[in-house]
């Protein structure tokens, strides 16, 4: 797919007036009917060399800081096989906490898995692919984390990969 100097000019001005990598991908369709996915709106972003706004550009390159660059041919790094799972408590912006737990034995066809407990007392596990993409399921249809505790989860996951060496 070509994008023609018109849709460049927008997407521009889009990332200018501080729009999201999904408000673009969204705006792209709507505007202009050009379903491009998350990753390829990200990288036309890129292609353009265009910066993000700090807050959403801090989000991309610190968003676990896993899985970015890795090599898919080369097998995962291993777990330690042994051991009490370590759980990490962080306090998120609002009451309560944020618990992170990392699993064990790991479940198929992630690279690394467990749960975590929000400030709400609601539970959600979570896995992280070979492609560095994070997976949770909170088992409660249509609920969302509050923004403080997605980016306290994501703190606290962060410091647990990089304890086991990922």
């Amino acid at each position: 797919m070509e994008l023609t100097a018109e849709h460049k000019d927008a997407v521009s001005h889009w990332i200018t007036d501080g729009a999201s990598i999904a408000e673009v991908q969204k705006r792209l369709k709507d505007d202009f009917k050009i379903a491009l996915t998350y990753m390829e709106a990200r990288f036309l972003i890129d292609d353009l060399d265009l910066s993000l706004k700090d807050s959403e550009k801090a989000s991309i390159h610190t968003d676990l800081g896993v899985g970015v660059g890795a090599d898919a041919s080369q097998p995962p790094p291993s777990a330690p096989a042994a051991g009490p799972a370590d759980v990490i408590d962080l306090e998120p912006a609002g009451t309560g906490s944020v618990s992170v737990e990392v699993d064990k034995i790991t479940r198929p066809g992630m690279v690394v898995s467990g749960d975590v407990v929000f400030s709400d007392g609601v539970k959600a596990t979570w896995g992280l692919d070979q492609m560095g993409r994070l997976a949770l399921d909170p088992g409660q249809s249509g609920y969302q984390p509050s923004a403080e505790d997605i980016e306290v989860f994501q703190q606290a996951l962060s410091k647990q990969l990089q304890k086991q060496g990922f």
